[in-house]
C-alpha cells in the first residue's frame, strides 16, 4: 500500500517542521514509494528527502525543471505545446496572468525562449474588485491577448470577471495554459466572440475513458460526491500515477527483485542520512514502466519527467469546444481540417431556443393562450417567420421571450450584454428572430441575416385634434399675406387706370352739335373711368365678369391687359388649391421634423432606453442629433422608457407634450391600432434593418440566412407584413391609402362663409337702397320748401303739382304763345302722374308743344308732353 500525503501548510517554517514530522512518520512505516503534492514551499522540502533517503515521489503536480533523481512527474510540460501554439499565432506581445503556485517559472520560459514583449502580472491576491480594475487598464492600454496561468478556483473566477466586464467578445485572444480545457466552465464565455485557445491531456475518445465513464456515471452521487460531473485530467493524473506504482511492482515481482524492508527503516533525521538500499531499484523500475493511461501514453525519462506523450489543442466555439489539432514533443504543432458539419446533423436530435421579444405585431399572445402549450401560445409577424425559417432548414424550435424585454445593449460600466443580444452572447438562445437592428456593435458579438425588413427611426406624436372647416375656409387655398396683396393690387390698379384715364386725351371725348342745329348737349360724361368706375372695372375682370365700359387708350388697355393676366394665374391657382382644402380635414401638427423638435422645449422627446435608436443618437455626430442627445440623457423627468409601449402609452397621455423616437415599422403598426390617437410625422431619421441574429461562428448562420433571401425573393415576406399591419388594421385606411368616397363630398360647413357672403351682400345692397332713398327725399323735401313761396310769387294762376312733378328748373321754351292759359282741372292731368310718364294730352288741344324739363330727383332728362 503507498500512502498518499497532501502538504499545504501556512507558513514555510511551520511547513517544514510539519513536513518533517509526516514524511519521517511515513518512512518509519517503511513505505516503498511516496504519491503526494507538493507545491512552491513544500516542493524543494519534500524533493531534497525523497533523493536524500532514496524513496520515490510520484507527484500530479506541475513538473519542475531541475534534475530531482528520486521524483516522477505525472503532469507533462506544457512549455513547448504553449510555446508552438503562441508561435502559430504569432503573437509578439502579450499579458501573462500567473498566480505563485504556478506559471512564474513558465513565464520565466517564455521570456527566455523568444523575444516577445510580455506583461506579467501576479494576481495570487487578488480579490474580484481587483481583476476588474485590472481588466479595464489593460483595456486602456489596448491589450487583447492573454496567457492565463492559473490554478482552477482562480481562473474560474477570473473568468467571471472577464465576462462581467465585457472582455469576451470578438477582438480579445486567451490561451489557458493547463492541461484541462474542457475541465473549464466556459458558458458563458462560449458565445462572446472571443478566441479562447487551450490544451487538452484527456481525451474522451479514448477506449479506456470511454469505459471509465460508464461505470463513473453509474456511480451514486450520495456515496461518491461529485460522481455528478465528469472527472477532471488531475483526477486522470493521480489514477495513472496509481496504475504506474501497480505496474512497477508487477514488473519488481516477475523480475523477482526483493525490495521488501524488514525491521526498523531508520531515522529520516539521521545525519549522515541513511537511505534505502533497494530505492535505487525501485526508482529505476517506476521510470521503466510504459503504459497506457486515462492521459495517453505513459512514459518517463531519465530524470523521471513524462515523454512521448500528446496533448489535443482546442478553441472555443459557439457550440462548445472543438479540437484543433494536436501537439507531440516530437512532432510539435499539428493542426487538422475540420471537415465541414451539417447543422441538420447536429441539431436533429436537438431542440433550438429561439429568443424573442413581446411585442406587437411581431410576438404577442393569442387571446385564449392559456389553452395552448409552447409555441402555439403566441402569434405574430416573427411567430411565423421563425415557422418558415424552421421549415426551410429542418429544424426544431422553442420559443423563449427574453427575461428582462430589452433589445440588447452593452452596459458602459459592466460591459454587460443585456436582452436578446446578451440571450445569443452568453450562450443561453441559438437564434434571435424579432424587431432587431443590425448595427456594428452588436455585429461584433453577434452574426445577423441579410434584413428580412427594411425601416428607420421616426417620430410619433399624438394625432391633433382635425381643424374643423371654418366659415371662411373657402380662403385657405391661398395665404392671407397673398390675399392682403390682392387686395393692395386692386386699389391700386384702379389708381394707375384712373390715373393714366386723365393723363391720356384718348379717353376724353365730347360730341359737338351739327352745324344748323341746336340740339341739347349729350348727356353721357366726358371721361367714362372716374374712379368708382376704374374701381368697378377692375372688381369685374378680377370676377371673370365683364363690364359695361372699357378703356380705349394705349395705356389704359396696358393696365387692363396686365390685369387680367395677374387675375388669370390668381384665379387660376386659387382653383387648383380650392378642392384639396375644402374636401381634406387638415391636421395641423406642432412638430413636423426632427429640427422642429431640437428647437423647441415644450415637447418632450425619448427613446427606448437600451436599444439601437438610444444608441444611434449617443454615437451620432450631427448637430441636430447631438443636441437631441444631449437634451434627452439630461432630461428630468427621464424621457426613456422600458419598451416600446410604455412610450406609446405616455404619448397618449401627455396631451401631445411628448414624442416618441422609434422604428418606423413599429410606428406604422401603432397608427392602426385603436385609438388611433397617434401619427407618424416627417420622414425617417436614418436607414437600417431588421436581421435574424446568431451567436458568432454558428452553425445555424448560413442556413438561416439563405432561408431569409428565399422567403424575401419568393414575396413571402411582403406578404406577412400586409397581414399583420394593414388586413388586422384598426383604423381604415391610411392617408397614402385609397379614401372613402363620402369624404370627396363636400359638406355646408366647408361653403358657409360663401353663403353669409351672399346673403349679406344683398342686404347691404337693400340697406345702401334705403339710404339712397331716404337722402334723396330729404334733399327733395328741403328745396320744395325753399322754392314754393318762390313759384307762387312768379306764378300766380299755375296750379300746383304734386312736389316730384315740379321743375327744379323750367326751360325757357316750355311757354308757348298758342297755347291758351292753363285750366285748373285740365282734361290731360291725372292724379295718378308718376315721374317717367307723360300726362295724356287733351282731346281738344291743336297744338302740341314738346318741353324738355331737367328733373333733379335722380338726375335724368325726360320730355314732357304738353
Amino acid at each position: 500500500m503507498c500512502p498518499i500525503i497532501a502538504s499545504g501548510l501556512e507558513t514555510p517554517r511551520r511547513l517544514k517542521q510539519k513536513l518533517q514530522c509526516v514524511f519521517c512518520s511515513q518512512y518509519s512505516r517503511g513505505v516503498f514509494a511516496i504519491f503526494g503534492l507538493y507545491d512552491k514551499r513544500s516542493v524543494h522540502t519534500l524533493t531534497s528527502f525523497c533523493g536524500a533517503l532514496h524513496i520515490s515521489l510520484i507527484t500530479p503536480s506541475f513538473p519542475t525543471e531541475g534534475e530531482s533523481q528520486f521524483t516522477l512527474q505525472l503532469r507533462p510540460s506544457i512549455r513547448g505545446a504553449l510555446l508552438s501554439l503562441l508561435d502559430h499565432y504569432d503573437w509578439n506581445k502579450f499579458v501573462f496572468l500567473y498566480d505563485t503556485d504556478r506559471g512564474k517559472y513558465l513565464h520565466l520560459c517564455v521570456l527566455m525562449c523568444m523575444t516577445w514583449q510580455v506583461s506579467a502580472i501576479c494576481v495570487e491576491k487578488f480579490n474580484d474588485a481587483a481583476y476588474r480594475r485590472l481588466l479595464e487598464d489593460l483595456d486602456r492600454r489596448q491589450e487583447k491577448k492573454f496567457v492565463i496561468d492559473l490554478e482552477a478556483e482562480r481562473l474560474t473566477n477570473m473568468l467571471e470577471q472577464i465576462v462581467s466586464v465585457g472582455k469576451h467578445v470578438k477582438g480579445y485572444h486567451y490561451i489557458m495554459a493547463n492541461l484541462g480545457f474542457k475541465d473549464i466552465n466556459l458558458e458563458r464565455f462560449m458565445h462572446g466572440g472571443a478566441n479562447v485557445s487551450g490544451f487538452q491531456l484527456v481525451d474522451f475518445s479514448n477506449p479506456m475513458v470511454i469505459k471509465l465513464m460508464q461505470r463513473w456515471n453509474k456511480l451514486d452521487q450520495r456515496e461518491y460526491p461529485g460522481s455528478d460531473s465528469p472527472p477532471k485530467y488531475t483526477s486522470a493524473l493521480t489514477y495513472d500515477g496509481v496504475m504506474v506504482m501497480a505496474e512497477a511492482f508487477r514488473n519488481l515481482r516477475r523480475q523477482k527483485v526483493d525490495i521488501s524492508r524488514r525491521g526498523n527503516a531508520g531515522d529520516c533525521l539521521a545525519n549522515p542520512a541513511a537511505p534505502w538500499s533497494q530505492g535505487i531499484d525501485m526508482e529505476r523500475t517506476l521510470k521503466q514502466v510504459w503504459l497506457q493511461g486515462l492521459t495517453g501514453n505513459v512514459q518517463f525519462d531519465h530524470y523521471g519527467r513524462r515523454v512521448n506523450y500528446t496533448m489535443d489543442v482546442f478553441e472555443l466555439k459557439n457550440n462548445g469546444p472543438r479540437r484543433m489539432g494536436y501537439w507531440t514533443d516530437s512532432d510539435k504543432l499539428v493542426l487538422i481540417q475540420n471537415e465541414a458539419l451539417n447543422p441538420n446533423e447536429i441539431m436533429e436530435n436537438r431542440t433550438v431556443v429561439v429568443t424573442t421579444i413581446m411585442e406587437g405585431p411581431y410576438v404577442m399572445l393569442k387571446k385564449n393562450w392559456e389553452l395552448y402549450e409552447g409555441n402555439d401560445q403566441y402569434e405574430g409577424y416573427c411567430v411565423d417567420l421563425a415557422s418558415e425559417i424552421a421549415k426551410h432548414i429542418g429544424i426544431k424550435y422553442k420559443i423563449a421571450i427574453v427575461p428582462d424585454g430589452k433589445y440588447g445593449a452593452r452596459d458602459p460600466e459592466t460591459k454587460i450584454w443585456n436582452g436578446m443580444v446578451g440571450e445569443l452572447v452568453y450562450g443561453k438562445a441559438e437564434i434571435a428572430v424579432a424587431p432587431l437592428t443590425i448595427t456594428l456593435v452588436r455585429e461584433e458579438v453577434i452574426d445577423f441575416s441579410k434584413p428580412f425588413m427594411s425601416l428607420g427611426i421616426s417620430i410619433m406624436i399624438k394625432k391633433p385634434q382635425k381643424s374643423k372647416p371654418g366659415v371662411f375656409s373657402f380662403l385657405d387655398p391661398l395665404a392671407y399675406e397673398i390675399w392682403m396683396c390682392i387686395v393692395f393690387a386692386y386699389i391700386g390698379v384702379s389708381v394707375v387706370l384712373f390715373l393714366v384715364s386723365r393723363f391720356s386725351p384718348y379717353e376724353w371725348h365730347t360730341e359737338e352739335p351739327e352745324e344748323g342745329t341746336d340740339g341739347p348737349p349729350s348727356d353721357q360724361p366726358p371721361n367714362e373711368f372716374g374712379i368708382f368706375n376704374s374701381l368697378w372695372f377692375s372688381l369685374g375682370a378680377f370676377m371673370q365678369q365683364g363690364c359695361d365700359i372699357s378703356p380705349r387708350s394705349l395705356s389704359g388697355r396696358i393696365v387692363g391687359g396686365v390685369w387680367w393676366f395677374f387675375t388669370l394665374i390668381i384665379i387660376s391657382s386659387y382653383t387648383a388649391n380650392l378642392a384639396a382644402f375644402l374636401t381634406v380635414e387638415r391636421m395641423v401638427s406642432p412638430i413636423e421634423s426632427a429640427e422642429d423638435l431640437a428647437k423647441q422645449t415644450d415637447i418632450a422627446y425619448g427613446t427606448l432606453d437600451s436599444g439601437s435608436t438610444k444608441e444611434f443618437f449617443r454615437r451620432s455626430k450631427i448637430a441636430v442629433y447631438e443636441k437631441m442627445w444631449g437634451y434627452m440623457k439630461s432630461a428630468e423627468p427621464t424621457v426613456f422608457t422600458k419598451n416600446t409601449q410604455e412610450g406609446v402609452v405616455r404619448v397618449r397621455k401627455s396631451k401631445g407634450k411628448y414624442a416618441f423616437l422609434l422604428e418606423s415599422t413599429m410606428n406604422e403598426y401603432t397608427e392602426q391600432r385603436k385609438p388611433c390617437d397617434t401619427m407618424k410625422v416627417g420622414g425617417n431619421l436614418d436607414s437600417k434593418g431588421y436581421g435574424v441574429a446568431t451567436p458568432k461562428g454558428s452553425l445555424l448562420r448560413t442556413p438561416v440566412n439563405l432561408a431569409v433571401l428565399k422567403l424575401s425573393e419568393s414575396g413571402v415576406l411582403d406578404k406577412l407584413k400586409n397581414k399583420w399591419w394593414y388586413d388586422k388594421g384598426e383604423c381604415g385606411p391610411t392617408a397614402s391609402g385609397s379614401k372613402d368616397k363620402s369624404s370627396q363630398a363636400l359638406s355646408l360647413s366647408n361653403v358657409a362663409g360663401v353663403f353669409y357672403i351672399l346673403v349679406g351682400g344683398l342686404g347691404l345692397a337693400m340697406l345702401v337702397a334705403l339710404i339712397e332713398f331716404c337722402y334723396k327725399s330729404r334733399n327733395e323735401a328741403k328745396r320744395m320748401k325753399v322754392e314754393a313761396p318762390t313759384s307762387e310769387h312768379h306764378h300766380p294762376n299755375q296750379h300746383h303739382l304734386p312736389h316730384h312733378l315740379t321743375p327744379s328748373s323750367p326751360h325757357p321754351s316750355c311757354s308757348n304763345p298758342r297755347t291758351s292759359p292753363q285750366p285748373s282741372h285740365s282734361p290731360g292731368y291725372s292724379p295718378g302722374y308718376s315721374p317717367g310718364h307723360s300726362p295724356s294730352p287733351s282731346p281738344s288741344t291743336q297744338n302740341v308743344a314738346t318741353c324738355s324739363e331737367v328733373f333733379d330727383g335722380y338726375g335724368s332728362n325726360e320730355d314732357v308732353k304738353i
